[in-house]
């Protein structure tokens, strides 16, 4: 039988640039339009080399991720993400929580705030105002920016967001908030695309990214859940992380803190332990003070007798479009037995 004849691409080369060729080949192989494949161990060696990710507020949010913190209206979202920007920016922790990373710059998007009620909440009475560090760097939208003719704001929006990154050099940006801009343009009022540049941006630039956003109407007698984040089945998947501010019933000048989402820790702070805090402002900085560790269910408002009737309604229509007692169980933040109990009784009475 005759020796098996060589490829004539491989005539011209020596045993070197065959081996060569081999591995640009098998490198190739590994590509496959949007997926690398890699076995276990490559991965594993890939990812050595890249840094453990640092907490930037302790457990909620860390070096590298895109968040999103959530919360109803005047719970004092932007309190917390300006004192989480201010602790950054000093490299000093909150008291109650965690720093890893040194001190740092980070950009605040404000699109809430004038300058004068900025003042307001970091001064006193507008005296003896707060001094911040030089790594906090604060960005408004300029009212009198000519916007491009024939360029759409989302474009020019994104292309303001990239030339700010790239001009100041951070690596933290904190957005406030998303909402406004879904609400307030023409063309950004779906969030996703934003989400999806920011998340483009972060991996570009190498970026930590916490944007704010509203909750729809939520009733107050259940946990939070992701569901509370408006549009959040878009939106859950994009991110990497996610917490939530939750309104105490038991004192109004109580807030609590609870994880949504994560991505490089176990969930800590759940509905079984919470962080609680109370909103004060000693001398000229507004600010979220570590109060201790809770449930949630501490916090809720308590379910009256029509409340309960409400519940049970909204079971019974559940019910009827098929969905199931452990996803009504979910949606309405009771136990299951809950649901079978109250689905009975609505059969009983002919509901």
């Amino acid at each position: 039988m005759g020796a098996k004849k060589l490829n004539p691409v491989f005539k011209s080369l020596n045993p070197e640039e065959i081996l060569n060729h081999n591995k640009e080949l098998e490198n190739h192989l590994k590509s496959f339009g949007l997926f690398d494949v890699k076995n276990g161990n490559e991965w594993i060696e890939q990812a050595k080399g890249r840094p453990v990710p640092k907490m930037l507020f302790s457990e909620f949010w860390h070096e590298n991720e895109l968040c999103i913190l959530f919360a109803d209206t005047n719970l004092g979202k932007s309190i917390l993400a300006v004192q989480i920007a201010d602790s950054i920016s000093k490299g000093e922790a909150i008291q109650g929580f965690k720093l890893e990373g040194e001190a740092q710059k980070v950009l605040y998007f404000d699109f809430e705030l004038s300058d004068k009620q900025f003042e307001n909440r970091y001064s006193e009475n507008f005296e003896n105002h707060y001094q911040w560090k030089g790594n906090f760097l604060r960005v408004e939208i300029n009212p009198n920016a000519e916007l491009p003719e024939h360029q759409p704001f989302e474009d020019y929006l994104n292309e303001s967001l990239e030339k700010t990154i790239i001009q100041t050099g951070a690596k933290i940006l904190i957005i406030d908030n998303l909402t406004y801009l879904k609400n307030e343009t023409e063309k950004a009022k779906d969030a996703l695309p934003l989400m999806k540049h920011l998340k483009a941006l972060k991996s570009k630039y190498g970026l930590s990214i916490l944007a704010l956003a509203h909750t729809p109407k939520r009733d107050l007698t259940k946990p939070i859940t992701r569901n509370d984040l408006s549009g959040s089945k878009m939106l859950i998947n994009f991110i990497d992380s996610s917490f939530s501010i939750g309104e105490s019933h038991s004192d109004k000048h109580l807030r609590y803190i609870k994880q949504i989402k994560e991505r490089h820790t176990e969930k800590i702070y759940d509905s079984e332990n919470v962080i609680v805090c109370q909103v004060h402002k000693p001398f000229n900085f507004l600010q979220f003070e570590f109060v201790g560790y809770g449930t949630e269910r501490e916090h809720l408002k308590e379910l009256t007798e029509k409340d309960r009737e409400s519940r049970i309604s909204e079971a019974l229509e559940l019910k009827k479009q098929n969905v199931s007692n452990v996803q009504i169980a979910k949606q309405l933040g009771v136990s299951e037995g809950a649901i079978r109990k109250w689905i009975k009784k609505g059969i009983e009475n002919g509901k």
